[in-house]
């Protein structure tokens, strides 16, 4: 019975939260000055700490230097260096973490650092765990207790008492066994309440909240700045989050389909720009952008707060100075998006094909992405429009369903495709732009459309 109930808690699943296994593997997407790269820190535990880089295509090579520090504790930081060659892939270091707790991960370039919260996880033990554990270690003491007592016994009842306390405590470790792997796992680390080196290994911190503990936080403000820049120079974009109650920085972000903030940009011409700023400071995020056409340029960041959801919070720029020319991206060669009749109110299928053999890379989590902005009015530069229009989607195709326990497929597995499809209900009539995305060789392929949604017939 003790044999069969550690079986069960050591196959247990990892509990998971947006998308990221508690203990397991965090990957987080940057935009890291010219660099496109993802960072994954693999299962976080006090000890050797992994962290890969994964380069993308067009990303130079160079040294990167890393480095992880506790948030809420003094620790010594420790350091070390990423060595990216001249080909995309991965690329590794490892550093070294001393406890459980919230950390933070820093990479350098030498001109600008992103900060990367992430969670050190510590062995969280519930209650029917304990209870197992304890009512177990009991039972086989007592099963020396007994047969002792049977040995130098002259009568036999004195006996019953170990025997009985003997069948007390099995039965305790096995209830606790049973309640082990048929109760729901506690929320991860992180997930609901600010995590702290203190309630790191606590399976329910809220306990020592009133009931009556209102875990929502309010929306999220956006400010969008960009730094002017000299003609043909990419433009140095600011963004700000602050608590629209308190007016202070947010600093509880989620990794959300392995990114802390998706930002999604249209040009005045149609440019689309879908990139993960670098996190500088308590609710402050940097990226550099081509904005080399004068204009208005539709902004949005999709983000996942703790506590309170995705939001998709949305803004506008205004540049002036340039005088580049923009247009609708092309597609890579032999890359199509074609769809059924699109009806407002009635599930539309794009089906984005890459061509080639299957061999497309997840990203983000995701097989694809889907982007769709409208409708526009006619007549109108396509950054002004965008940033007034009502519908701003993103949608996406998924990969199969890792097994129980398992970590979903990463970048470095290049086996699906060429082709995938999206569902998606439009649910206004008119002209939307429409952007698929997926990867292929560390390359973030883009296919760019327009679609003409229909009325409906009225019901």
């Amino acid at each position: 019975m003790l044999c069969a109930f550690l079986l069960g808690v050591a196959s247990a699943p990892n509990a998971r939260a947006d998308g990221a296994a508690s203990g397991g593997d965090l990957t987080v997407a940057q935009s890291l000055g010219a660099r496109e790269l993802t960072v994954v820190v693999r299962r976080a535990e006090p000890g050797p700490l992994r962290v890969e880089v994964v380069s993308h295509a067009g990303s130079a090579a160079g040294r990167l230097t890393v480095g992880a520090a506790p948030v809420d504790r003094g620790s010594e930081t420790s350091t070390g260096t990423v060595e990216l060659g001249d080909l995309p892939g991965l690329y590794a270091a490892t550093l070294r973490v001393d406890h459980a707790g919230p950390w933070e991960l820093t990479i350098s370039d030498g001109e600008r650092t992103a900060r990367i919260p992430f969670l050190v996880a510590a062995r969280v033990v519930t209650p029917w765990e304990r209870a197992a554990y304890g009512g177990f270690f009991a039972a086989g003491v007592l099963l020396l207790v007994a047969l002792g007592t049977a040995l130098i016994s002259k009568r036999g009842w004195p006996t019953l008492i170990p025997v009985g306390a003997l069948i007390a405590a099995l039965t305790v470790g096995a209830t606790g066994a049973v309640l082990s792997s048929s109760a729901p796992q506690p929320r991860p680390a992180g997930s609901l309440l600010d995590p702290t080196s203190r309630n790191i290994g606590n399976p329910y911190p809220e306990r020592d909240l009133p009931l009556t503990t209102n875990y929502s936080r309010p929306p999220v403000n956006l400010s969008v700045r960009a730094h002017s820049a000299e003609t043909g120079e990419p433009t140095e974009v600011q963004l700000s989050l602050t608590d629209s109650a308190t007016g202070r920085p947010v600093d509880d972000l989620l990794v959300n389909d392995d990114a802390l903030l998706h930002l999604m940009v249209v040009g005045p011409s149609g440019r689309f720009w879908h990139r993960h700023p670098i996190r500088t400071a308590p609710g402050e995020y940097r990226v550099s952008l081509g904005l080399n056409e004068s204009g208005d340029y539709a902004v949005a960041a999709e983000i996942a707060r703790r506590g309170g959801g995705v939001q998709l919070l949305r803004s506008a720029l205004h540049v002036t100075g340039q005088s580049g020319s923009g247009a609708l991206d092309s597609a890579p060669s032999g890359a199509t998006l074609t769809t059924t009749e699109a009806v407002a109110g009635e599930p539309t299928t794009l089906t984005a094909g890459y061509g080639g053999s299957a061999d497309l890379q997840p990203w983000l989590g995701m097989l694809g992405h889907l982007i769709a902005v409208g409708p526009l009015p006619d007549g109108v530069p396509a950054g002004t429009s965008a940033a007034t229009v009502p519908i701003w989607a993103h949608a996406h195709a998924m990969a199969p369903t890792p097994a129980v326990g398992a970590q979903p497929p990463d970048e470095t597995v290049a086996a699906y495709g060429p082709n995938m499809a999206f569902t998606f209900t439009f649910p206004q009539p008119g002209r939307y732009l429409v952007w698929a995305q997926a990867e292929r060789g560390y390359s973030v392929m883009t296919i760019p459309t327009t679609v003409d949604v229909r009325a409906g017939v009225p019901q």
